[in-house]
């Protein structure tokens, strides 16, 4: 799972709690449930939720 923090979070990693996971840049970590309580409650963003999704060109009329 591919996760990032909130902006403004600093969020500790499941395997060394003097490791942080920060909002600069987008890392891999297991699907475990630590990491999804962190997703569930957003401090974590997953990768899905961190892209700005493909904005849709606007429409011209036929006239």
């Amino acid at each position: 799972m591919r996760v990032k923090a909130a902006p403004g979070h600093r969020v500790p990693t499941e395997e060394d709690p003097y490791k942080y996971i920060e909002d600069a840049k987008t890392v891999d970590v297991p699907d475990t449930s630590y990491y999804r309580r962190r997703v569930a409650t957003g401090e974590l963003l997953t990768a899905e939720n961190t892209r700005g999704g493909a904005k849709q060109p606007a429409q011209e009329s036929a006239e």
